[in-house]
This record gives structure tokens, sequence and C-alpha cells, in this order.
């Protein structure tokens, strides 16, 4: 019993976090830019602070805490201004900064020459703890609290002869506020995963898998609608990707797809839809008033060609008023929709890539199928 209950908490410790997939909902919603700011303003204030206790008496003293201050003033600066960046960091690069952090936050407390003032500072872990929470695995909350706890250990010894009540107290409301926040933090997560269903997600980007594409599409087309609008699928392959891979092997492979995935997700509209497929393809549907779908296929191209990596794109999309296609069965028609934008990446890189080709109004042979369906072919 013993053992499978340390077993079933080892699993949740190193469970897989959630990274990519809520930066990719932060950037669906347009909160990803203001989520990167107030980062790296919570990291900032974690460095300045011990500067600002500095000038009055009961900060650091001695030469030797105020370097310690003016160093951990230095890092937290450093690390803040990865948040400050135009692309958002990657997972080892976040995880990297809460590790830290904690260190730092752990240190400006103990080189306060006041106690109490160490005691309060230490409150700042809860807001540690709540990025760990939402973000990043079980093991990396884990870790903050135990730097927090250790923390506070040293701090209280350090107050317990002058106030031992007040200790007892801070220590037990920093507790229970940082479970508190931890439990909601984690809930709301919860409860967000199942809204969103994340097997729906591929692991690495955080962007719709392509059977999840496939079937948000088919639910759209089976509408019955009386407007003029027009569905656009495209399809963005990055020309040149293999010999990316080849010179900066998986790993670097796997930085480009995560920077340019989110990358694209930031400059499409919050109802578009975008799926990671293969190695180099990403898929994206959006809807239109006409069949000009140039504004989106020229922003793609942007996006891509000033991404950190300085790829291009061989872009395929295909366009189609979304009246004709109700009534007909709608994976086959979405399919075939996604063949005829895939073809047109073809073409695009048989004249040499780094362009678009599109195909308005085509005729779907999925159209002509006159057999009954349901709505179970929704499920298939």
């Amino acid at each position: 019993m013993t053992r499978t209950v340390l077993s079933a908490a080892r699993r949740r410790l190193c469970s897989e976090d959630r990274y990519y997939w809520i930066t990719s909902l932060l950037a669906a919603r347009g909160h990803q830019r203001a989520t990167c700011r107030l980062t790296a303003v919570n990291i900032f204030g974690c460095g300045v602070l011990p500067l600002l206790l500095m000038l009055g008496d009961h900060g650091p003293t001695g030469a030797r805490d105020r370097s310690i201050a003016v160093a951990v003033f230095a890092c937290c600066l450093a690390l803040a201004t990865i948040w400050l960046r135009s692309s958002w960091p990657s997972r080892g690069a976040s995880q990297v900064c809460t590790l830290t952090v904690s260190v730092l936050l752990a240190t400006g407390c103990l080189i306060e020459d006041d106690p109490a003032l160490g005691l309060i500072g230490a409150t700042a872990f809860i807001a540690v703890s709540a990025f760990a929470a939402v973000f990043h695995a079980g093991w990396l909350l884990a870790y903050t609290w135990l730097v927090a706890v250790a923390t506070l250990m040293v701090q209280s010894v350090r107050f317990a002869g002058m106030a031992p009540e007040v200790t007892v107290a801070v220590v037990a409301l920093f507790a229970l506020v940082n479970a508190f926040v931890v439990f909601c933090c984690r809930s709301v997560i919860r409860l967000v995963d199942n809204d969103v269903h994340y097997g729906e997600l591929e692991p690495l980007t955080g962007l719709l898998t392509r059977d999840a594409f496939s079937d948000r599409i088919a639910t759209i087309v089976t509408r019955d609608r009386d407007d003029d609008r027009f569905v656009a699928i495209v399809v963005v392959s990055l020309d040149s990707f293999s010999l990316l891979t080849a010179m900066g092997g998986e790993a670097g492979g796997n930085q480009a797809r995560v920077a340019i995935g989110q990358r694209l997700r930031e400059t499409l509209r919050r109802d578009a839809l975008l799926a990671h497929v293969g190695e180099s393809e990403y898929l994206v549907a959006d809807t239109f008033n006409s069949t000009d779908a140039s504004v989106l296929t020229d922003r793609l191209q942007h996006t891509v060609r000033t991404a950190p990596y300085r790829l291009t794109a061989s872009i395929g999309a295909v366009i189609t008023p979304l009246a004709d296609l109700v009534g007909h069965p709608p994976h086959d028609v979405v399919e075939e929709l996604i063949t005829i934008a895939t073809s047109n990446v073809y073409r695009a890189r048989r004249h040499g890539g780094q362009r678009t080709e599109t195909t308005a109004n085509p005729k779907l042979t999925s159209l002509r199928n006159t057999d009954e369906w349901n709505d179970d072919d929704l499920m298939a």
C-alpha cells in the first residue's frame, strides 16, 4: 500500500507540465504579452526590494550583505529581461527562472538584518508557487515549497526569541495562503483542461492536433447559416527545415517549431484555428467576407520570415463559401479542402518556395455525394 502511494506521488511530481498548452491559450485570448510583462515586473520587484531596504536601518547591513543585495538585484534584472523579449520564453528558460528566483528570494530574505522583514519577504514565495502550479509540473512546485519552508525555518529561529507568538502566526498564515492559492490555481487548470480537452493538443507546441483541427472545422461547416461568409484553410510549410534540424539537431528543431507556432498564434485572430502537424507544417483556418484571403496569407508569410530562426514558408490556401458546405459529409469536405491546400503547398515549392498558392471556390467532389449522413459522422 505504501509503495503504491509513493509510486503515485512520484508520477504526480514528474508528470508532464502544461507549459505550452497554457501559453497557447494565453496567446489565443490575447493575454500572452501582458502575462510576460507581469512576470517580468514581479521578478524585477523581488530584486528591487532588498536595495530599497538598504536605505533604512533594518535592511541588509555590512559590506557583505549589501554586496549580496546588489547581486540579487542584478540577477533579477537579468531574469526579468528574458520575459521582456518579443517571444515567449521556452519551457526550459521558464523552469530556470523559477528555480533561480526561488534561491534569490531566499537569499534576499536571509540577508535582512531584521528577521521580521525576512518573514514578511518570504510571502513573495506565494507568487512563485502560483506560477509553478499553473505552468509547470509538480516537482517544480515541490522545489519552491522546499526553499520557502527552509527560509521560514531559518527566519523563525532568528525571530522566535523576540516574539514567538508572532512567528507562529506568520508561518501559519503563510502556509494557509500558499496552500489556498496553489489549490485554486490547480483547480482552475483542471477545469480548463476538461473544457479544452488536453488530448486534442500537440504536447510540444500546445497547438491543436490534426484530428482536433479537422473536428473543429467539421463542426463549423455543419451549422446552418444564411450569411455569405467563406472559410479559408491554409497549410504553412517551413522551407529548408531539414537543413535547420541537420545543423541544430532535434532540440534546435523543436525550439524552432515552438517559437514559430507561438508567433503564428499571436498573429491570428482569436477565433482562428491553428494546428501543428508533421515536422514543419501548420494548419490554419479562419472565416472571411470574400474569397480574398491574402490578408491572412501575407501575414503568415511575414510572421515566419521575421521569426527568430529567419525561415521562409511555402503556403497553400483554399477558400470556399460556407453555405455551400452545409448538408454534406463534414469530414469528407474538410479532408478534401486540406488536400487542396496541401497540393498548393507542393506547387509553391516547385516554384522555388517562399510564396503562396491559393485556390478559390474549388469544385469539391465531396459535395456531389448525395448519400445521407447524420450527426454520428462528427464523432467518427
